[in-house]
C-alpha cells in the first residue's frame, strides 16, 4: 500500500467515528427527551388531578362517574370526610361474580352485578372534593387488625358498627356524626330495575343516592330533627298491609338529611325542643282530643311558632271529625273522593287502575323550589281531593300540585283541576323579625310510594317532595340523586382492568419506549 492509500485510509476513519458520535449523540438526546417529557407530563397530570378530575370512563352507561348532582354536592362541602370500609376492597370483585351466579343460578338469567364499580366511584368522591374546602378520605381496614378506629366512630354512634359495613364520619374527637351504611344496604346498590320483567332484566345502581345522602347528613350544621308518627296507642298508625309506605318515607327522609324518630302519637311526648317537624302518615282512625291538642301545642311552640308538620290521608278512611276540624283550623279540607283522569296518567306498574295515576302540575313554584328537570311528571296515585276553606282565622293556605283540567271527581264527573298539595302557615312578628309554622297536606297517600321516588329518571316525586319539605323547613343541603341504569356489556370494562389499563398507559409503555430506544443507541454505537 502506498504512502497517499495510508493517508486517504487515515483520514476516512476518524470522518466514519465522527458520523457514528453524532448519530449517538441525537440518540441518546432523544432518549433523554422523550423520558423527560414523559415524567414531566406525568408530574403535570398528577398536580392537575389533584384540582380537577382527569379519569376518563370508557364505559357506555358511565358507571363509575357521578352525577352532575353529586358532584355539585361534593365540591360545595365545607367540613372533612372519613369513608371506612370495613372489609378488603377485592371483596367487592367477589361480591360481583357471588350475586351474577345466584341470579342465574336461581332465576336462570345471565346479568351483570358490577359491585367492583364501588370503589372506583368511592375514589371519584375523593377527586371531586379536592375541588371544594372540603375533603374526603377513603380507607379499607381490617376490625381485627384495626379496632381502634372503629372505636373511634361508636362514641358517636349508638348502635354496633358490624363488620361489612361502611362507615361515613366527620368531626373530631369530640364532636362527630356518623352514617353507618349497613351490608343489606350495600348489596341493595345494584339491583333490578322496577320495570324488569322475568324475560328483560335490567339492573340499576341506586348506590350513589346512598353515598352523597350519608355525606351530605354528617356533614350537615343544621340537620331537621323529625318526629314520625308510626304508631299510636302501640299499634301501626296506618293499619295493618301499610307500615312500608312509612318505613320507606322515613328512609327517603334520612337520605336527604332529616334525622328521624319513630314515635307512638299518644304515648310518647311531641316537645318542640326535641324536634324541628312531625310527619304523620296515613292515620287509619281518628285522634283524641288529647293528640290534637299536641300537634297544636307543637306548631305554637309556646308563641314561637317555626315548627312543621306533614300529613298524609289514608285513602280508605274518610271519616275522622277531630282530624278534619284541626285541619279546617289551617284552613284545609280533605275530601272523601279520590281523583280520576282518562288522559293525563302514567303506566307505574303499581295495581291501580290506569286513571287513577294521574299527572300533576305545579301551581305554586315558590314551595317546591328549583328542578333538576321540570319536565318530568309528578304523580299522585289515588289522590283525594283537597280544599282550601276560606275561614276567618289566622292561617294562609296554598295550593302548591294541582291535577290537569281533565281530572274529575268519582263522584263528580264535572272535569277541572283539584288540588293535590296544601301548604298553610300561621306566623307571628317579634319586632322586625317573622316566626311561621306549617302544616302541608299530600292528597295522595301513594305519592311516596317507593317505586315514584326511586324512579328519578321518569318521575318527578322525588325532587318535588323533597323541595317542598326543604322549602318549608328552610332546609338547603340536600340533594336527589337519580338512579343510573346500567347496560349490559361484555366488553366494557371493570374497575381491575381500568387500574391495568392506566398502568400500562403511564408505566409500562413509556418504560418500553426507553428499552427500545437504549438498545437502538446501543447497537449503533457498536456499529
Amino acid at each position: 500500500m502506498s504512502n497517499k492509500e495510508v493517508s486517504k485510509t487515515t483520514e476516512t476513519k476518524p470522518k466514519k467515528n465522527l458520523k457514528k458520535f453524532k448519530y449517538g449523540s441525537m440518540s441518546v438526546v432523544v432518549i433523554v427527551l422523550v423520558i423527560v417529557l414523559v415524567i414531566i407530563v406525568n408530574l403535570i397530570c398528577s398536580m392537575i388531578s389533584k384540582r380537577s378530575p382527569i379519569k376518563i370512563d370508557l364505559t357506555s352507561d358511565k358507571r363509575y362517574e357521578l352525577s352532575d348532582e353529586s358532584v355539585e354536592a361534593i365540591k360545595n362541602l365545607k367540613g372533612d370526610v372519613e369513608i371506612t370500609v370495613t372489609f378488603p376492597k377485592s371483596d367487592f370483585t367477589s361480591m360481583g361474580s357471588y350475586y351474577q351466579q345466584m341470579y342465574a343460578a336461581y332465576y336462570g338469567i345471565n346479568v351483570e352485578t358490577p359491585y367492583e364499580m364501588i370503589p372506583s366511584i368511592l375514589e371519584n368522591y375523593e377527586m371531586y372534593a379536592k375541588q371544594g374546602e372540603g375533603s374526603i378520605k377513603v380507607q379499607y381496614v381490617d376490625m381485627n387488625k384495626d379496632p381502634d378506629i372503629i372505636t373511634k366512630y361508636r362514641k358517636f354512634y349508638n348502635n354496633d358498627i358490624p363488620e361489612g359495613s361502611i362507615v361515613v364520619f366527620s368531626g373530631n374527637e369530640d364532636n362527630g356524626r356518623v352514617k353507618v351504611i349497613s351490608q343489606e344496604e350495600i348489596v341493595g346498590m345494584i339491583q333490578p330495575s322496577n320495570t324488569s320483567t322475568q324475560t328483560a332484566v335490567t339492573m340499576s345502581f341506586v348506590g350513589e343516592s346512598t353515598f352523597t345522602s350519608a355525606i351530605l347528613n354528617v356533614t350537615d350544621s343544621n340537620p331537621i330533627k323529625t318526629a314520625v308518627a308510626s304508631m299510636m296507642n302501640g299499634t301501626s298508625i296506618t293499619g295493618q298491609g301499610y307500615e312500608s309506605i312509612t318505613s320507606e318515607l322515613i328512609e327517603f327522609l334520612g337520605k336527604n338529611g332529616y334525622d328521624c324518630t319513630e314515635i307512638d302519637i299518644a304515648s310518647d311526648e311531641l316537645n318542640p325542643d326535641d324536634y324541628d317537624f312531625v310527619v304523620v302518615p296515613m292515620p287509619s282512625v281518628d285522634f283524641s282530643a288529647d293528640i290534637i291538642g299536641k300537634l297544636g301545642d307543637f306548631l305554637y311552640n309556646g308563641g314561637n311558632y317555626e315548627r312543621n308538620m306533614l300529613y298524609i290521608p289514608n285513602l280508605y278512611v274518610s271519616e275522622l271529625p277531630n282530624i278534619s276540624e284541626f285541619l279546617a283550623d289551617w284552613s284545609i279540607q280533605v275530601k272523601e273522593s279520590a281523583v280520576l283522569d282518562d288522559t293525563n296518567w302514567v303506566e307505574t306498574y303499581m295495581g291501580f287502575n290506569q286513571n287513577v295515576n294521574i299527572k300533576l302540575e305545579i301551581s305554586d313554584a315558590d314551595s317546591v323550589g328549583s328542578l333538576p328537570n321540570d319536565s318530568l311528571p309528578v304523580i299522585a296515585p289515588a289522590t283525594r281531593k283537597l280544599s282550601v276553606l276560606t275561614k276567618n282565622n289566622d292561617s294562609v293556605a296554598t295550593a302548591v300540585l294541582k291535577t290537569m283540567d281533565t281530572s274529575y271527581d268519582q263522584d263528580n264527573s264535572e272535569k277541572g283541576a283539584r288540588d293535590a298539595a296544601i301548604i298553610s302557615k300561621k306566623e307571628t312578628s317579634i319586632g322586625l323579625d317573622t316566626y311561621t309554622s306549617h302544616l302541608l297536606v299530600f292528597g295522595s297517600s301513594f305519592m311516596t310510594y317507593s317505586t315514584l321516588l326511586t324512579q328519578t329518571n321518569t318521575f318527578n316525586n322525588a325532587n318535588v317532595v323533597i323541595g317542598m319539605l326543604n322549602t318549608m323547613t328552610g332546609k338547603e343541603t340536600s340533594a336527589v340523586i337519580p338512579e343510573k341504569a346500567l347496560q349490559q356489556s361484555l366488553i366494557a370494562p371493570t374497575a381491575h382492568e381500568m387500574n391495568i389499563i392506566k398502568v400500562f398507559a403511564i408505566y409500562v409503555i413509556p418504560a418500553v419506549v426507553a428499552v427500545i430506544g437504549v438498545c437502538v443507541f446501543v447497537r449503533r454505537k457498536n456499529r
